[in-house]
């Protein structure tokens, strides 16, 4: 496993992360508490440090299960990334349509409880990395929620801060504003290489600012794992089993491209498609959407996989700007059906 520091930081993170939400969440099956614990220390084992949940994941399940996999002095031996930003608890009871988020709210009374509350379930006193949950720009824009987090910070509560956007692709002017504007370590958003927007203009502000990133989805929701085929049938409670059929039959035209990319780094697709993302230094950590053994393994695997080049990089950026040679359709709207509020 490699591993690279958060900008600003001396936080190392490995380049592979674990998002606990897909074993907390219910989105990608169901799993125990000694099955999500089992997998979390799995991850851990094979050099995963980094470790990336919310306060809403599960209703406070997320930090809850983080917390018992890496019991007491554990604690020390892993990064811990959470969320906040939701008033998750004020909505359990009430009936929420599908994956409809909860309301927001950024009143720094609020942040003070959500703060405490994080720390209790995850059974330890300081937070490596705190980030606004989907944050929108009103709440980018709130002073007084920069004045609560820079006095949580000097408190030793927080060690630094990120801005997660979402939940679908987009929110270009959220993370310029939160790169160039406000202080944070880390902006979290989607890339990979069939979703290339706005992730490189990012990219290009992270750089001129000095700031890390991190990227969820780089897989295309499994398309980019090279597991699909026209036959794939999803899960009952599996999210992208609500996908149109177009989803699967195009992801599957496009990644019949790729073949270039695997050669290069000498790894399998879901690999090197980790491989592609890393090329950029100012990309610190990867959030695969881990649901088993195998997959850890073989993502863990990456590390171990030849780097991306400039011309590589290249090839990729001329077949997304042509959309894989595809008709153009509406395949953001598409591809974004089902990702909720993650």
């Amino acid at each position: 496993m490699r591993y690279r520091t958060i900008a600003g930081t001396d936080i190392s993170v490995s380049e592979l992360g674990f998002g606990v939400w897909t074993v907390a969440a219910g989105w990608w099956g169901d799993y125990s508490d000694d099955e999500a614990v089992t997998l979390l220390r799995q991850g851990h084992e094979r050099g995963i440090n980094f470790f990336d949940t919310a306060d809403t994941y599960g209703n406070g399940r997320g930090e809850t299960i983080l917390a018992q996999a890496f019991p007491g002095a554990e604690r020390d031996k892993i990064v811990i990334a959470t969320k906040f930003g939701y008033d998750w608890e004020s909505q359990i009871g009430k009936r929420r349509e599908g994956h409809q988020e909860a309301p927001h709210c950024f009143e720094p009374e609020f942040l003070q409880r959500a703060l405490d509350g994080s720390l209790r379930r995850l059974g330890t006193d300081r937070i490596d990395l705190w980030q606004l949950h989907n944050v929108r720009m009103e709440h980018l824009e709130r002073d007084d929620v920069w004045s609560f987090l820079d006095r949580v910070r000097r408190e030793g509560k927080v060690r630094s801060v990120g801005a997660a956007l979402g939940p679908a692709i987009g929110w270009r002017e959220e993370g310029l504003y939160a790169l160039a504007e406000r202080q944070v370590e880390v902006v979290h958003m989607i890339y990979n290489a069939l979703e290339l927007d706005p992730g490189r203009e990012l990219i290009a502000a992270a750089r001129a600012a000095g700031r890390s990133l991190m990227v969820r989805v780089p897989h295309s929701s499994g398309m980019l794992e090279g597991k699909y085929t026209v036959d794939t049938v999803f899960d009952e409670n599996d999210h992208r089993r609500h996908r149109p059929r177009a989803w699967l039959i195009n992801g599957l035209k496009k990644i019949a491209q790729l073949d270039f990319l695997t050669e290069a780094t000498g790894g399998v697709l879901g690999q090197a498609a980790l491989r592609y993302i890393l090329k950029d230094p100012e990309i610190v950590c990867t959030l695969p959407n881990i649901y088993g053994l195998e997959q850890i393994e073989e993502f863990a695997g990456a590390s171990d996989c030849g780097d991306v080049g400039p011309e590589v990089a290249a090839r990729i950026e001329a077949l997304y700007d042509s959309n894989y040679g595809l008709p153009v359709e509406q395949e953001a709207a598409v591809t974004a059906a089902g990702r909720g509020s993650r």
